[in-house]
């Protein structure tokens, strides 16, 4: 069980709880989904790998932006086919005409409260430029090319080794969309 960050910091201080182990590779997780990120409600560690054999939707989000409604499509969409082996993905970012400035907790309880969404969120990070997260600069390098704008897709296969690109103007019921996702979860 892991503690709150000042409780566990104390216990590691009096010597009454291990380190974290650092993150590992996972030699059977493809290379691509081979990352860490805190999730957004809790910023616990979350591994891609737990995904592994399903299709993502990766998409990166913000509150204050005028696609920001397709958060309700997305939770649909995630809704009706997580149990055939879907799984959208959210990567808030402040980084297109700084449509998402608010913290983690903001975030969460917007998205929450706003959207009912359910679908795994991660922390607030950085997709484009030279500091972008390493899962984006895999994403972009595989598909060949970069988020535009908020709510900006990437679509991979199960085995995660192909990635389809899609514009923010594509909604989460676009046909072209879902008729590769039906693609994408037909391969096993």
């Amino acid at each position: 069980m892991l503690l709150f960050r000042p409780l566990r910091a104390l216990l590691l201080i009096a010597g009454l709880a291990a380190p974290l182990a650092p993150a590992v590779a996972d030699p059977a997780c493809p290379a691509l989904l081979n990352h860490t990120f805190p999730r957004l409600q809790d910023e616990q560690p979350q591994s891609l790998c737990a995904w592994q054999g399903k299709v993502l939707l990766v998409v990166n989000t913000a509150s204050y932006c005028g696609f920001t409604k397709q958060y309700d499509g997305l939770e649909k969409l995630y809704a009706r086919l997580k149990d055939r082996g879907l799984v959208v993905v959210g990567f808030p970012t402040n980084d297109f005409g700084e449509q998402e400035p608010g913290s983690n907790q903001e975030i969460a309880e917007f998205c929450r409260l706003t959207y009912g969404v359910e679908f795994p969120m991660f922390a607030k990070t950085t997709v484009k430029g030279e500091r972008k997260n390493p899962f984006y600069a895999q994403l972009i390098a595989a598909s060949g090319t970069t988020p535009k704008w908020n709510f900006y897709k990437y679509l991979i296969d199960r085995s995660g080794k192909e990635v389809v690109a899609y514009s923010s103007f594509t909604d989460p019921d676009d046909r072209k969309l879902l008729a590769k996702i039906e693609e994408f979860l037909a391969r096993r």
